[in-house]
């Protein structure tokens, strides 16, 4: 996922954040940026923000990606310039698309930001490609951890935001983070996986242990170093755990 900071420094601090990474592993996954770990039924997908430049969207479609989270916000304030160019081509492409807001705890309340989310684009919208928004709540890219935040404090935060994004939508709100972050900053909270899609992002030919309570993955972000005909340069590349058919189930509400 990408922050407001430098591409730059939003990589190497990431490679450094990122639960479940050894050195040799993270070395691993540069050097097979392009070797899809092998799954069953998956349906292959990236995530982008305005970082990518400008995207050929039918390019990408032709490569073999079917889905696309997009940034659409980050905190109370920012919203990516390049998302509704990116939203709108995405779908005209045929990609089934999503929008996902980067979380910022301190700068606000969840509630304030799920509002602010689907006020500006995050909105969720019955055409048969487009995914419920997904909160992307992952280590603090410039402070403490988990933002300064108790873990019982940590836990209101996200329901509020999942609480106030279903009131707005009617949908159950994705959420992205690394198993490191969420076992540490919820103190190893189960709660929301009844209802919400888990989208763990390991960057491995293994998706590894799951956050508390998750019994199952329904998205994989597996390296943030890929390559798709279309987007020049690196791009995160994902999996949606099952055919593409029940991916389009998941963007009906089916």
């Amino acid at each position: 996922m990408s922050t407001t900071d430098s591409g730059v420094g939003r990589r190497s601090l990431r490679r450094l954040l990122t639960a479940g990474l050894s050195l040799v592993a993270a070395a691993t996954a540069i050097v097979a940026v392009n070797a899809a770990p092998a799954q069953a039924a998956t349906t292959a997908g990236i995530d982008i923000s305005h970082y990518q430049g400008s995207i050929n969207w039918s390019s990408v479609r032709s490569a073999g990606i079917e889905f696309a989270f997009i940034k659409a916000t980050e905190g109370t304030s920012y919203k990516d310039p390049q998302f509704n160019t990116n939203y709108v081509n995405a779908y005209n492409a045929g990609v089934i698309r999503g929008a996902y807001h980067f979380a910022r705890p301190a700068a606000s309340s969840g509630a304030v930001q799920a509002n602010y989310l689907a006020s500006n684009g995050g909105a969720w919208s019955a055409d048969g490609r487009t995914l419920p928004a997904a909160l992307d709540i992952e280590n603090n890219p410039s402070g403490a951890q988990c933002y300064g935040l108790s873990t019982t404090a940590m836990r209101n935060w996200i329901q509020d935001f999942l609480n106030t994004y279903r009131s707005r939508t009617g949908r159950y709100a994705v959420i992205y983070t690394t198993t490191n972050f969420w076992n540490t900053c919820t103190g190893n909270w189960t709660a929301p996986w009844a209802n919400h899609p888990l989208w763990v992002a390991r960057w491995s030919s293994t998706v590894g242990a799951l956050p508390a309570g998750a019994s199952v993955w329904s998205f994989w972000q597996y390296t943030a170093t890929g390559r798709v005909s279309g987007i020049s340069g690196d791009v995160d590349r994902n999996y949606w755990n099952g055919t593409r058919d029940r991916l389009v189930a998941l963007a009906n509400n089916t």
